[in-house]
């Protein structure tokens, strides 16, 4: 994997994994919340969550449309991929996903 373009994740999935399925195989997806709390500059405590689009092909699809549900702990290492397509109506839409290359799973819940 190339240092270039490299990300790694922990957090909590946001929904249960959602399989679209290929004559040559699946690709696996899934949202991801990862939340970082720190002190502002008026001593406030603050939470702020940010939400991924994960996606991923493969044996990794395979684990995880086995293993991976809604809350499940997990990190991820992968690379951001950016695309864009044309919606119904004719409006350019831009997607940011993360591709997944490594998955672990954390958490039983």
């Amino acid at each position: 994997m190339s240092l270039r373009n490299k990300i790694t994740l922990v957090g909590r999935t946001g929904k249960d994994v959602e399989i679209v399925q290929f004559e040559n195989g699946k690709l696996a997806r899934v949202s991801l919340a990862t939340t970082d709390h720190y002190t502002n500059a008026m001593g406030e405590k603050v939470e702020e969550t940010q939400w991924h689009n994960l996606v991923c092909s493969g044996k990794t699809a395979d684990i995880m449309e086995k293993y991976v549900e809604k809350g499940k702990e997990i990190a991820v290492e992968g690379k951001i991929v950016y695309r864009n397509y044309d919606d119904k109506d004719g409006q350019k839409r831009y997607i940011t996903e993360v591709r997944v290359l490594e998955l672990l799973l954390l958490s039983s819940r």
